[in-house]
């Protein structure tokens, strides 16, 4: 269920890494309340990049980063946690050598007091955790570390979750899981904004998606409008959504 209650707002966003070289050039982006929104593109185009942008892991040199119309721009990540942005990144997302439980009590690290009502939440939307939540994260399937890196992003109850390549590394069918893992979380209420290179698959279940290349947002429209957009076949679900 999507309104016009605008979450995330990002405009004009020029940010990178190094001194005077440029990842993002006047990059745009919004999510409302409760969109999934899908970003695409071909490698180097600055996707990853514009995730870390929002929280804040990357140098913001220009334009600006919004949260429900609060400046957040070139706030800190546990700044960002504690107004309610969630983060998962691609790799290294989990902590090997804690628990499933001790993994989802560092989710609410800054406000323990959330644990119990975050736990419950999160073991109901992925049941498969509950009966193993004293098994070390380092024993578990990539698809399974997937879920708790999301749960534990999921215990502060977010305001929006960022999910950088949530399909990567996976097995086909372990992907399959994954988009509805997601989909689910949304359907929840999360208002979602989702890195991915199964560019296809991305744009199946999205309300809008933006497709980035050269660190620009060059086309955008509903999932739809965009999986049946003759420039954006040609030059990307070609090669990244087959």
């Amino acid at each position: 269920m999507t309104s016009d209650t605008t979450v995330v707002n990002v405009a004009d966003l020029t940010a990178g890494y190094l001194p005077g070289v440029n990842i993002l050039e006047n990059c745009n982006l919004t999510a409302n309340q409760g969109e999934l929104i899908g970003i695409i593109g071909p490698n180097g185009a600055g996707k990853s990049t514009l995730l870390k942008a929002i929280f804040g892991q990357v140098n913001v040199r220009g334009g600006s980063i919004s949260l429900l119309g609060e400046d957040i721009t070139g706030m800190k990540a546990n700044q960002l946690v504690a107004r309610g942005v969630g983060m998962v990144p691609q790799t290294n997302n989990v902590f090997p050598s804690l628990t499933i439980e001790e993994n989802l009590q560092m989710g609410v690290y800054q406000d323990p007091s959330k644990f119990d009502e975050g736990i419950q939440i999160v073991t109901e939307l992925f049941a498969d955790l509950k009966p193993r939540l004293k098994q070390r994260a380092g024993s578990l399937s990539g698809g399974e570390r997937q879920m708790v890196a999301m749960g534990r992003a999921l215990m502060m109850n977010p305001s929006v979750l960022l999910l950088d390549e949530p399909s990567a590394g996976l097995s086909p069918v372990r992907q399959d899981e994954a988009f509805i893992r997601v989909s689910e979380i949304n359907k929840a209420g999360v208002t979602t904004i989702m890195v991915e290179q199964n560019a296809r698959r991305c744009l199946q279940i999205c309300d809008r998606a933006y497709v980035l290349d050269q660190g620009k947002d060059a086309y955008t429209g509903t999932g739809r409008e965009l999986l049946n957009d003759p420039r954006v076949i040609e030059l990307y679900l070609g090669s990244l959504g087959a």
